[in-house]
């Protein structure tokens, strides 16, 4: 009889199905726990690189590059970080910064950038002419479009442009795909250009913009 009585104890039915189920979706709950680790670092990347105003400039992070350096007790990691620095109203800048962190080559990079900041062109929310560009291996070609076109570059391209102000731009990169060489090649692109005003002074031909009488 006090076997028949510990039997009965034991959950039965329905109930005895569920108590293993809920223990395999805590054991899934875990492992999805761990690997969802992975999540945090691809959204923080994507923060970074979406930038943020700082005094009426907008940072964007390019591209970060990981180095590591063998030493006796191991691997030794450090990061370069390629950001852009811009108002928006046609100053645009460059600047690498490196560090043993992400966020500090991202921030020496941002100092850098801002030191480093070029008067660009524009014409509106577009540039005034055509132009192409080289920098090593990458060449990048730039050319003016409608009001309501929009920005049809590539993702390096975009940082670039968009930092200076531009906002309806067609574009095209050939050559090397490095991000590094291709936001050079950008920046040197928008270097070039001249407004129409500039280019009749330097050539002597400043009375031709007066008005007629």
């Amino acid at each position: 009889m006090a076997d028949d009585n510990k039997e009965v104890v034991v959950p039965s039915g329905p109930a005895a199905q569920a108590a293993p189920q809920r223990s395999e979706r805590s054991d899934r709950g875990r492992g999805g726990d761990h690997r969802g680790d992975r999540g945090p670092r691809g959204r923080r990347r994507t923060q970074e690189n979406d930038g943020d105003r700082d005094n009426g400039f907008v940072e964007k992070t390019i591209f970060i590059n990981r180095s590591a350096k063998v030493v006796k007790g191991g691997r030794r990691f450090s990061f370069s970080a390629l950001v852009v620095v811009g108002d928006k109203q046609g100053r645009v800048g460059l600047g690498l910064g490196k560090g043993n962190e992400v966020s500090d080559a991202i921030r020496k990079g941002g100092e850098n950038a801002k030191s480093h900041l070029l008067a660009v062109a524009l014409k509106d929310k577009t540039i005034p002419h055509e132009v192409l560009a080289e920098f090593d291996g990458a060449r990048v070609l730039l050319r003016p479009a409608s009001p309501g076109t929009g920005l049809i570059c590539g993702k390096t391209v975009r940082a670039v442009v968009e930092s200076a102000g531009v906002r309806d731009l067609l574009s095209k990169s050939l050559g090397s795909k490095n991000p590094a060489n291709v936001a050079k090649a950008t920046l040197d692109a928008l270097l070039q250009l001249r407004r129409r005003e500039e280019i009749l002074k330097s050539r002597g031909l400043e009375t031709r913009l007066s008005p007629a009488v």
